[in-house]
């Protein structure tokens, strides 16, 4: 059976992809107990810094920030890396910052004034963003998709601490039934503490019906409830996917969220073609997470919306590896992040085995750890 569209454009056309690493913050990342992107809130401020190094750097570069402690395992980027590095794509990747306190040490890109105006607050106040913010950021999200090549896939990834619990209060604020489905970094998802900042946030929101049905409009929701990655993205994607570009959406919940926010703003006519150019890819960690479901999510985001999204996971394990960080991944810690799940799939479909992944990845945790 020949490979559908979205495959033979990854396939053929993996050389020309682009990579995009949003980097964001959410004063929800600060409730102890949300994250382990980072062992503590203060920890978490300098994560996306630290991964945004790592990814373009290296574990043999010169570093301005060190990883932040955690709980186990080693930082996704690490990951993500190996591949950028090794696929010849590390001169193809973007980093841009949208507000966090901590300015990455390396060539990055910061929007202008009010879209970087500094992390989103907690979801819990029901302000999360300005709306003047999210429109603004929704807007260069859509400039930059629509002046992209079609012939050059886009693989978007994140850093944002805190960042599954706003795709949680997104996806509840967008009608998605999404409760209990959320992944998280933590080793079991914290899911009675997400519910409870949702609920308070949603409490205290005051929605803009997006129609007579009653339904609150995708942009209210983001500035009642998201963060600025969530905002930029799903501009950045919709008109991107609008285009033709294929996309694929490097990540779990988060990239959940930001295909839901995709979808809800679309007219109802280009929908199923956004679903068809817009692919979820995750890790096997976050897939087959006991404490989540991410394809059930997926499957409830395509009944909101009358689509059917798509899920690819990566095969890449490290039950082989001599590093204990990645064996940790295995025992249900760290899982996803800043693009792993996606670049490990990219490295499939540029027909690299994932064995080999595996082995380089320990080699370069070796380097990065010193074991």
């Amino acid at each position: 059976m020949a490979p559908d569209p979205w495959t033979q454009a990854l396939e053929q056309g993996w050389r020309r992809s682009r990579t995009l690493l949003l980097l964001a913050a959410t004063d929800t990342a600060a409730v102890p107990g949300i994250s382990a992107a980072g062992a503590s809130p203060q920890a978490r401020l300098g994560t996306a810094a630290a991964d945004a190094e790592l990814l373009l750097l290296g574990p043999g570069g010169r570093r301005c920030h060190a990883l932040p402690p955690l709980p186990a395992g080693v930082s996704p980027a690490l990951i993500s890396h190996v591949v950028l590095s090794q696929l010849g794509l590390l001169e193809r990747t973007r980093v841009l910052d949208l507000g966090c306190a901590i300015a990455a040490a390396v060539p990055h890109l910061r929007l202008p004034g009010l879209e970087s105006a500094g992390p989103a607050r907690c979801l819990s106040t029901g302000q999360a963003l300005a709306p003047a913010r999210v429109a603004a950021l929704v807007q260069r999200g859509s400039a930059w998709g629509r002046r992209l090549d079609p012939a050059e896939p886009l693989l978007l990834a994140e850093c944002v601490p805190g960042g599954t619990t706003t795709a949680l209060a997104v996806l509840e604020g967008l009608g998605v039934a999404a409760a209990g489905l959320v992944s998280g970094s933590l080793r079991q998802p914290a899911h009675g503490l997400k519910a409870a900042l949702v609920a308070q946030g949603l409490a205290a929101a005051s929605f803009e019906a997006a129609d007579l049905t009653g339904v609150a409009h995708p942009l209210s929701v983001l500035a009642a409830l998201g963060d600025p990655m969530q905002a930029f993205a799903a501009g950045l994607v919709g008109a991107a996917a609008a285009r033709g570009t294929p996309v694929l959406l490097a990540g779990g919940s988060q990239m959940a969220a930001v295909l839901a926010l995709a979808l809800a703003l679309a007219e109802p006519g280009q929908r199923p073609a956004l679903a068809d150019r817009l692919v979820v890819a995750t890790t096997a960690w976050v897939a087959e997470e006991a404490g989540s479901n991410l394809a059930l999510l997926l499957e409830r985001i395509g009944a909101r919306w009358q689509v059917r999204p798509r899920l690819e996971v990566a095969a890449l394990r490290f039950h082989g590896c001599s590093s204990a960080a990645l064996r940790d991944y295995e025992r249900g810690y760290v899982k996803e992040g800043v693009g792993a799940g996606g670049l490990a799939l990219l490295w499939q479909l540029a027909g690299r085995q994932p064995g080999a992944l595996a082995e380089a990845c320990d080699a370069a945790c070796r380097l990065e750890l010193g074991a």
